[in-house]
């Protein structure tokens, strides 16, 4: 069966002005990802790496060139349309957890189908669903406070896969978590990738880019390389 492209970049530039400057920082990206791929997207600071981490979550826009994701030119959409396909297309996992504090581990994981009009009864049984996907079926009315790193993480896992989205949108998954709990949040990445889903891990960490099975590296706003790893 072919393959069907998931993310497709053509000809992306991202433009900053600095005062009378401008800054290019992204120099003409063309990219395709297929659906069900596990991509780490590599890249020293200042390569370009978050603009494009950016623009892939459609929380930016490029300055030139086209970005179709799941089939829908993103590139010249309105913030409101951008955030409509961000809460049903994307599921971002952040190096910060980003959670609620006062809500429980299910209020967090149900939330981004509170935004998706889904009913009080949809949101809990799916958001029990994944959080039982995820290893958390004891811990879903615990607050954030009340979680270790890692279930913190696994909570923002959950969030992320309770829309089922076209992508995982991961930005340095385990950042804040000590080397045992990364290899356990690495472990369960790769059963999320197992299952179906496409998975986009920025990272600068070479042992995390290895869990992947394609690596893109950034250097001076271009891809200097795109390699299987498998």
């Amino acid at each position: 069966m072919e393959s069907k492209s998931v993310i497709s970049l053509r000809g992306i530039t991202r433009d900053f002005q600095l005062g009378a400057q401008t800054v290019h920082v992204l120099k003409g990206i063309d990219l395709d990802i297929q659906q069900g791929e596990y991509v780490a997207l590599m890249g020293p600071s200042g390569s370009g790496k978050s603009t494009l981490m950016n623009l892939l979550g459609c929380l930016d826009t490029p300055t030139a060139g086209s970005y179709h994701l799941a089939g829908r030119d993103v590139s010249r959409m309105d913030d409101n349309d951008l955030a409509a396909v961000r809460n049903k297309e994307i599921g971002f996992v952040f190096q910060t957890f980003n959670l609620i504090p006062r809500q429980t581990a299910l209020q967090n994981v149900a939330l981004p189908m509170v935004y998706a009009g889904a009913s009080k009864e949809a949101r809990t049984e799916r958001a029990e669903e994944v959080l039982r996907q995820v290893g958390l079926e004891d811990r879903m009315d615990h607050r954030p406070n009340q979680l270790s790193g890692g279930q913190r993480q696994r909570v923002a896992v959950a969030r992320a896969l309770v829309n089922t989205p076209s992508m995982i949108l991961a930005d340095e998954p385990t950042g804040n978590l000590d080397s045992t709990t990364s290899v356990e949040i690495m472990k369960l990445f790769d059963d999320i990738h197992k299952a179906g889903n496409t998975l986009v891990v920025v990272t600068h960490e070479e042992d995390i880019a290895q869990h992947a099975h394609r690596i893109i590296r950034l250097r001076d706003g271009v891809i200097e390389s795109d390699t299987p790893n498998r």
